[in-house]
């Protein structure tokens, strides 16, 4: 992060509630080491750096794109060998279902992140325009977003000021949209980042079932699959540094569920149809 940002972050904590609850009922002294112009900046354990938008939509892409072809394949071969032992049948329903699911995630990441990028650019233009036609207008909303902030009025413009003057579209943008125009989301990165994360997720379920047994191939699917979604989970909520237990909790229940209910429906079709 910028050493201006991090500078607004600074007078948001100390103009904040939190500072207010550092004095005691006694006196206005506050608690602790005050802090000086040198100790300015981010704590070492969070994630000020440039780039974490970027890594953040990589993350969410590939992480939806292995859980989808973890889930979506398995329930597929599942679902076939509920139905049927041959194992050639399996093997083709599921390589079917990994290149149909491995090109639609691509193509609809692509597609959703391009309509986001362009509604942000759409944005950045309209506010590239208004800083240009009525710069005074937009300084008075950027000093009047700070003052909601809990600045003081005059602090509040004399930041705006010096924002405006560093790199006015940045501070307006990032102030008013939550937007950095160097940090826009890639469509192409979270297409390949779909289609490849899907690919390696559905050669788990695929590969297991075409070589185990077929009196045991269900079963291992299961627990191989249920261990690997456990595992998506945990390194998902670890990497946006969110507590593992629920994502785990919540990536196992839904992959049971889906392989149970596509097992059925293979089964009940296999019989019927068989």
């Amino acid at each position: 992060m910028a050493a201006w940002q991090r500078s607004l972050a600074l007078l948001d904590r100390t103009s904040g509630p939190v500072h207010d609850q550092a004095m005691t009922s006694e006196t206005t002294e506050p608690v602790g080491d005050p802090v000086h112009p040198e100790d300015i900046g981010p704590h070492a354990d969070e994630p000020h750096h440039e780039g974490v938008a970027s890594r953040l939509n990589w993350l969410r892409a590939g992480v939806l794109g292995a859980n989808d072809g973890i889930v979506s394949t398995a329930g597929i071969v599942v679902g076939v060998a509920g139905a049927t032992t041959d194992r050639s049948a399996i093997v083709v329903a599921g390589v079917a279902g990994l290149v149909a699911g491995a090109m639609s995630m691509a193509a609809g990441e692509y597609v959703s992140v391009s309509t986001q990028r362009d509604s942000e650019r759409a944005l950045l233009a309209k506010e590239r325009r208004e800083l240009r036609d009525d710069p005074d207008d937009e300084l008075a909303e950027l000093a009047d977003i700070y003052t909601g902030k809990g600045l003081d009025a005059d602090l509040a413009l004399e930041v705006a000021q010096q924002l405006t003057a560093h790199d006015a579209l940045r501070a307006h943008a990032e102030a008013e949209l939550g937007l950095d125009p160097d940090e826009l989301t890639s469509p192409w990165a979270a297409a390949w980042a779909s289609m490849i994360s899907f690919t390696l997720g559905a050669l788990l379920p695929l590969l297991i079932i075409s070589l185990i047994a077929a009196s045991a191939r269900v079963w291992v699917t299961i627990v191989a699959v249920t261990a690997a979604l456990a595992l998506t989970g945990f390194v998902s909520a670890r990497l946006g540094e969110a507590p593992p237990g629920r994502a785990v909790v919540r990536n196992m229940a839904g992959g049971l569920f889906a392989m149970l209910v596509t097992f059925l429906v293979g089964s009940i079709l296999g019989t019927r149809i068989g």
